[in-house]
């Protein structure tokens, strides 16, 4: 099979089409993963990966907030094929230099194209093919391409924009307001009294990395979160670089390690949420000053694992607390005022700069527009199969990560069974694959991406209505249960009535 990715790239620009056996969107932890698994398992397939910003690395290019850095542990949240080596919890920068160096290993730089756009993706049945609309976001040329099978990797909020809700009198407050987000470029804010409205994980990570500069920073919650603090180490990879164990398999043990302790506090989260909470929380008092209002400040009002639980490296979020750099305010925003915010219990906050840490808005592949047939496509009108393929969408696949576990982890497990079905639709000599409800599915109850019950935060709650839906069986349900479906992918029968050849 000829490698298309090598053809002149002018025919684009004179308004022919561009031809690959599969395109991939985005250039983030995902799409890096997915040309990787493509190209070792499938080698001679054609393809080509665009993304629209200036270079690698998606959330970890495009965010520029103090401390930046990842919540979950590298030793799962970088590849399986490619041995992570340094602190569990890394920068931002860490991470794109690993991801340098994975493109660099396999020279999947040529297949990557940035500054390219994507407006739309139209399916034929006619042609068997993808017709994709793109443009170059600095030469505003537009391109044309088509392929075989589409692999979108483009996560799942918009890099654009941050959500910040509107509160009353935004408008009158003296200072500045920004979102992690979109943090301009070297901004100064030594000297200043910040709030930080947020109790996540962003939040986690900007406090204690502005504290020791800022006069004062403050933590505007509506509501507690949980946290994990511990130590930037994993002292079974640091047992057994001791020993001069070979990299590849400390990177494996020491990945078997994490999640089996990410299983265990995730059974025992839904199994007694109780016991756990006590444990989190009483690990957190431990970093505090005496006396302080844990109740009130550290006490989340749901269960653990029902939101996403932040690590907090060395404990240095409470560290910046207990010097008195940092202090928490739980309560709600009543208005802005000229000075910073006024709080509903008549509390105001003194601010020069505000900083929104309020999430995100989700953005349901990529705010393309899909079409098949010439039919406009609503996502939330499919259902999906297992969270990577969606009825009536054919030739189409999504990774879609975890929450209690590293998005990663569904990365390497979703490149191999796409690059499976990819061999089975050559050996059946198939064009299109599409999955549809079976006989026995089409009386199954269909239901919302996920059970608020079980997972509810507020990025997902606001947005439901631009995910796929569920059913109630596994196979059509993204199940969030990265223990029972590594063991269930490599299963999947690839000729069960759920797929339709043709």
């Amino acid at each position: 099979m000829p490698d298309t990715a090598t053809l002149d790239k002018t025919t684009a620009s004179s308004g022919a089409a561009e031809h690959f056996d599969v395109l991939i969107v985005g250039a983030g932890i995902s799409g890096v993963g997915a040309a990787y698994h493509l190209q070792d398992q499938m080698p001679g397939t054609s393809f080509v990966v665009l993304d629209a910003m200036e270079d690698f690395g998606g959330t970890w290019w495009m965010h520029r907030y103090p401390g930046i850095r990842s919540d979950s542990d590298l030793y799962t949240f970088g590849y399986r094929f490619k041995p992570w080596t340094g602190k569990p919890i890394a920068t931002a920068e860490e991470i794109r230099t690993y991801m340098g160096e994975v493109i660099e290993e396999n020279d999947l730089a040529r297949h990557i194209r940035y500054k390219h756009r994507i407006l739309s993706a139209e399916w034929s049945d006619e042609t068997k093919l993808w017709t994709i609309h793109a443009t170059r976001t600095d030469t505003n040329e537009d391109l044309v391409f088509t392929c075989g099978f589409l692999w979108m990797c483009q996560g799942y909020y918009r890099h654009s924009e941050g959500y910040t809700p509107e509160w009353p009198d935004m408008d009158k407050f003296k200072g500045d307001i920004i979102h992690p987000q979109t943090w301009p470029e070297d901004y100064d804010y030594k000297g200043k009294k910040v709030i930080v409205i947020g109790s996540g994980a962003t939040t986690a990570t900007i406090v204690p990395a502005m504290a020791p500069d800022c006069e004062h920073i403050t933590v505007l919650q509506r509501s507690p979160t949980y946290f994990v603090p511990g130590r930037n180490e994993n002292e079974v990879a640091d047992f057994l670089r001791m020993l001069e164990i070979d990299e590849s398999w400390i990177h494996e043990i020491t990945r078997r390690s994490v999640l089996f302790m990410q299983g265990e506090l995730t059974r025992r989260s839904a199994e007694e949420p109780d016991v756990v909470a006590k444990e989190l929380i009483g690990n957190v008092k431990e970093l505090l000053p005496e006396g302080y209002d844990v109740d009130k400040h550290f006490t989340p009002k749901y269960r653990p694992w029902r939101q996403r639980v932040a690590f907090v490296p060395e404990g240095d979020l409470f560290a910046g607390i207990k010097s008195g750099k940092a202090s928490m305010v739980t309560d709600e925003i009543d208005r802005f005022t000229e000075k910073g915010i006024l709080t509903k219990s008549g509390e105001e906050l003194e601010a020069d700069l505000i900083i929104t840490a309020t999430g995100f808005n989700l953005c349901s592949m990529g705010d393309i527009a899909f079409s098949v047939n010439g039919k406009p496509v609503d996502f939330h009108d499919t259902v999906t199969y297992r969270g990577m393929m969606f009825t009536g969408v054919p030739n189409m696949a999504w990774i879609f990560g975890y929450f209690r576990a590293s998005w990663t982890l569904r990365v390497d497990m979703v490149g191999d069974f796409i690059c499976r079905l990819l061999k089975h639709m050559q050996q059946k000599g198939a064009k299109k694959v599409s999955v549809a409800l079976r006989e026995e599915d089409k009386d199954m109850p269909i239901l919302d991406w996920i059970d608020p019950e079980d997972f509810n935060p507020g990025y997902i709650m606001r947005n439901m209505h631009l995910l796929p839906k569920r059913g109630t069986k596994r196979d059509w349900q993204h199940t969030q249960d990265y223990w029972a479906e590594q063991k269930e992918f490599p299963l999947i029968d690839l000729d069960d009535e759920a797929f339709v050849y043709e």
